[in-house]
């Protein structure tokens, strides 16, 4: 019978780090499966391509809620990627880690180890940011973290707005201070996507002592009384069996996690049996709690023709296309952004509530030329985002196949203070842009978002376009109450040797995207399993 030392399950955003730290030990073998085949292509190292890459069904896993019915019963998309690297390899690269309360936070709920302090080494451990290694920042880690380039024209106006808003214009969002605007970072290399994938496995695959196996579909996790002792799956057509000597630790994300742990018994017992699965360890806590980013976009008309839309042009992409290709550089090669802002809306809070982008072009625009397809016109969309949402979702089996898509439902909006935090989150925009100099960017509120003016009017237009920002988390949280699924050491309560290390062990959802922390749960789970002391702040 085949076995290794660790089974990692999900080469996702965590996966591949996790797998890349455990190897770096020579005695030991590593097992990494991932459902979903290679990285490799355009749509996915090109930055520019990445919101195509998010909706490419090949590399996606196609989710989608139930209806959701605080949301008029629609359907919300979350997608999630299936391929090396998961949603590293899909999502739009920026590196955000949420404000240093959210850990300490995390800390005051029982869980050790987890304060703003502990975790800040592993976030410097991973990075090698553009500004170099200081007290906040790592400067040789794998991981590149690079400098946005500002468009000339729009971000000193925008930037001059939020000052003259009494704003902050910060140089880090990562800093002394997290409350103020500036151009956001992004996790690319040499104009490349930088994902997990390419910045952590690729480099470890010269290891002997680590396996990857692609498109290959986890069932369950075997358990013999309270020990996990390796993983069923899907592969070519078959059911095969690996056992592990030390631990199985799945990565496969808020979703993927807990339908897993359902798969294979451990959840909610009723629940498991209505699905068709006997129950081997009843924890009531799996997929629960599941939060995401509520977020909601509106447009508004360009005063002229400035924004990001002229580059859309086809003969001007090509040739922008053509040079990412020979030098890596250009506009492809980065993300039209215009500015970002972290922001209190509201007195009485410690930390922001709301993530603002603007963006001098629209979601949706596409490549464009006169004759064949019209240009899509130029706007700036701005992204309101509620940083910690009070409502609270699940994931269900939908059955006992594994091949069947989990059950989720997000129930966005659901509680009175998430509604009300949007109607100050679009008053906030429209301040923003009736505040000059931005007032001069535009001409109005687009009529296509119905520029809603009441307060019920405001809470339609919110309950018809809201989605989110794609950052679930929490569904197999860490805990110390009855409901908690893991520990302080991301161990699944009641057994040995499996772990859960992903997003879904947020006990809380950060206040930023979540690509950064998922790669910091991973550098300090490597260091829980390996029991080595932990990472210690240096300056």
């Amino acid at each position: 019978m085949q076995s290794y030392d660790y089974i990692i399950v999900g080469a996702g955003s965590a996966g591949c780090v996790l797998a890349a730290r455990l190897s770096e030990d020579p005695d030991v073998t590593v097992l990494l499966i991932e459902a979903g085949g290679s990285d490799k292509g355009w749509v996915v190292s090109m930055p520019l391509a990445w919101f195509r890459a998010m909706s490419t069904p090949a590399i996606g896993w196609g989710y989608m809620t139930e209806s959701e019915p605080t949301a008029n019963n629609r359907e919300i998309p979350e997608p999630r990627g299936k391929l090396l690297g998961g949603c590293s390899s899909i999502n739009g690269m920026m590196y955000s880690r949420g404000s240093p309360a959210d850990y300490d936070q995390w800390a005051s709920m029982g869980l050790p180890g987890w304060g703003f302090s502990d975790v800040l080494p592993y976030f410097r451990r991973s990075e090698a940011n553009w500004r170099g290694a200081s007290a906040y920042h790592g400067g040789d880690g794998p991981w590149v973290v690079a400098r946005h380039a500002n468009d000339e024209f729009i971000y000193p106006r925008l930037a001059a707005t939020a000052e003259a808003m009494g704003f902050k214009i910060l140089d880090d969002f990562h800093g002394p201070q997290q409350d103020g605007f500036c151009a956001p970072d992004f996790t690319v290399k040499g104009g490349r996507r930088g994902s997990t994938s390419s910045s952590f496995l690729r480099p470890a695959l010269r290891r002997r002592n680590l396996t990857v196996k692609t498109r290959t579909l986890t069932a369950r996790v075997i358990v013999d009384g309270v020990r996990a002792k390796g993983v069923e799956y899907l592969r070519h057509g078959q059911v095969e069996r690996v056992f592990a000597e030390r631990e199985v630790i799945l990565c496969g994300g808020a979703f993927n996690s807990p339908q897993l742990l359902m798969l294979s018994g451990i959840g909610p017992a009723d629940e498991l049996r209505e699905a068709g699965v006997v129950p081997v360890h009843d924890l009531p806590g799996v997929g629960k709690n599941l939060q995401d980013h509520a977020s909601v976009a509106s447009l508004w008309e360009a005063s002229g023709r400035f924004t990001f839309d002229s580059q859309l042009r086809l003969d001007r992409m090509a040739l922008s296309v053509l040079r990412w290709v020979l030098s890596g550089t250009g506009v492809v090669a980065d993300l039209p952004v215009g500015i970002q802002g972290f922001v209190r809306s509201r007195g009485g809070l410690d930390r922001p509530d709301l993530q603002t982008l603007i963006s001098p072009v629209a979601m949706d625009a596409k490549i464009w030329f006169p004759g064949w397809r019209k240009p899509r016109g130029h706007v700036f969309s701005v992204s309101n985002v509620l940083l910690h949402p009070e409502s609270r979702g699940w994931v269900k089996l939908r059955s006992a196949d594994p091949t069947e898509k989990p059950r989720i439902r997000l129930n966005l909006l659901q509680a009175e203070p998430d509604r009300q935090a949007f109607r100050r989150f679009i008053r906030f925009t429209r301040d923003f842009f009736a505040t000059r100099p931005a007032a001069s960017l535009v001409l109005r509120e687009s009529q296509t978002t119905g520029a809603p003016r009441t307060e019920s009017e405001i809470d339609h237009f919110v309950r018809s376009t809201v989605r989110t920002a794609m950052h679930p988390t929490s569904s197999c949280a860490m805990g110390a109450g009855p409901d908690a699924v893991l520990d302080a050491t991301m161990k699944v309560r009641g057994l040995e040797c499996l772990r859960v290390v992903d997003c879904s062990s947020m006990p809380l959802i950060v206040g930023g995207n979540t690509a950064a922390p998922a790669v910091m749960l991973a550098e300090k789970a490597a260091d829980l399993i390996r029991q080595r002391a932990p990472a210690e702040l240096t300056s």
